[in-house]
């Protein structure tokens, strides 16, 4: 998301995009502003001239990137060749308020619908401060999350309860046990698990906690467990009430199936660290040509009230390149807004098929330890167990932020070196 920037007169949102259209593009261009804002298909007598110069969107740049012999999606109009183009529209800040789904609808809304474009897809957006401002963003953010899972440096290493479903309460919470005797950080559910009636949360909740708890008062250390409580707004108040209560530090929530007003109200009411998890996200990105780029969307989710955002990870089981992973990490740990008291960012949870190879890249590529690492074969997979999997993790990053190779600090650390020939590197071959 670029940086707000002062501009005469009302204050205006920019969004921009990739398209595809077989006009050119400069006519497709001013196609999009006339359907998200004043235009329709002919001209309203109460559309005078006034509105539109105070409320009409504008185009404000158009650039062709290439012509292509076939349309990408279905359903255009038809034209001898497809130019593909990066446009930035904006509208002024009054025609929406401050308000995240009236955003949406009117920087994407209608536009993936249009006969004119054959491909259209948000790259970015940039909001007034005004409009960052409407918004009181992550609660915790990075140091708040630090500061309740005992972390003071490095990444949090984290895991997943596995299997994902068909654990009950005491079995999640036998596995928990093993998990924060093992050195875990961060622990949260499968989002296959929120509420079900062989696991319900009212049972889960409680006794996982009392097995944190227990450790708390013996060690001195309280380990991050981000309980599911995906649901509707009502649910999801009365199930963070319920984790807060019982002592529990992180919530979670599937953010792109509870959709962003309820999150904002989630937030709003919250009390604990929001961990978004973006399953689904597939739907908006794998087609290069329809959808949301990450970079656009994070911000939304910041703005609603994200403290943890997923961004898959290198190497992964999933078909996000890795450029995009990295890229989605840095767009998290970059304020919207840098103001006094205000820290905007989200931490980037990496995961995904991640284990003791991927700590590498990544640190090279972020150039920060400011993440949350989660493992599940990564750490439960190793053939020395499940402590000898946290500690391998830990090694693994350890020598990573010192510039050590793995293979030299597994001379030393023997839980590494056994990881190191058990699972296979993405990367090599």
């Amino acid at each position: 998301m670029a940086s707000p920037q002062a501009r005469p007169g009302l204050p205006r949102i920019r969004a921009s995009y990739r398209i595809e259209t077989p006009l050119d593009p400069e006519r497709a261009a001013a196609a999009m502003a006339g359907e998200q804002s004043s235009g329709t298909f002919l001209k309203l007598a109460g559309e005078t001239d006034a509105l539109r110069e105070r409320h009409a969107a504008r185009v404000e740049s158009v650039a062709l990137l290439a012509t292509v012999d076939t349309p990408s999606l279905p359903g255009s109009l038809t034209g001898d060749a497809y130019h593909r183009a990066n446009v930035t529209l904006s509208w002024p800040q009054e025609n929406i308020g401050a308000s995240l789904p009236n955003l949406l609808a009117t920087v994407l809304g209608n536009l993936t619908e249009l006969r004119e474009l054959s491909g259209i897809r948000l790259t970015d957006v940039e909001l007034p401060r005004d409009f960052i401002e409407a918004f009181p963003g992550p609660q915790f953010s990075i140091a708040g999350t630090r500061r309740l899972a005992g972390v003071d440096h490095g990444p949090l290493i984290g895991t997943i309860i596995k299997p994902s479903v068909g654990l009950s309460p005491e079995e999640t919470a036998d596995l928990v046990r093993q998990l924060i005797e093992a050195g875990i950080d961060f622990i949260k559910d499968d989002e296959l698990i929120a509420d079900p009636p062989y696991s319900p949360l009212a049972e889960r909740v409680p006794a996982v906690m009392r097995v944190i708890e227990e450790h708390a008062q013996r060690t001195g250390r309280k380990p991050m467990y981000a309980f599911n409580i995906t649901g509707d707004i009502d649910e999801m108040r009365q199930r963070h009430d319920l984790v807060r209560a019982h002592g529990g530090t992180c919530v979670m929530a599937s953010v792109n199936w509870i959709g962003m007003s309820s999150l904002v109200a989630l937030r709003r009411h919250a009390e604990l660290p929001i961990h978004g998890h973006r399953n689904g996200w597939g739907l908006f990105y794998r087609h290069p040509q329809i959808g949301i780029d990450y970079r656009a969307y994070q911000a939304l989710l910041r703005l609603a009230g994200a403290d943890h955002l997923h961004v898959n990870g290198l190497g992964s089981k999933f078909v996000e390149a890795d450029a995009s992973v990295i890229d989605s990490a840095r767009a998290c740990l970059t304020p919207l807004l840098e103001a006094p008291g205000r820290d905007d960012r989200a931490l980037p949870v990496f995961s995904s098929a991640q284990t003791v190879h991927q700590a590498p890249p990544t640190f090279a590529a972020l150039k920060s330890t400011d993440l949350i690492f989660t493992c599940g074969g990564g750490i439960m997979g190793h053939p020395d167990g499940v402590a000898a999997g946290c500690r391998s993790l830990r090694a693994a990053w350890e020598a990573t932020a010192s510039g050590v190779t793995l293979e030299d600090h597994a001379r030393q650390e023997p839980d590494l070196s056994v990881a190191l020939r058990a699972y296979q590197s993405p990367f090599s071959g």
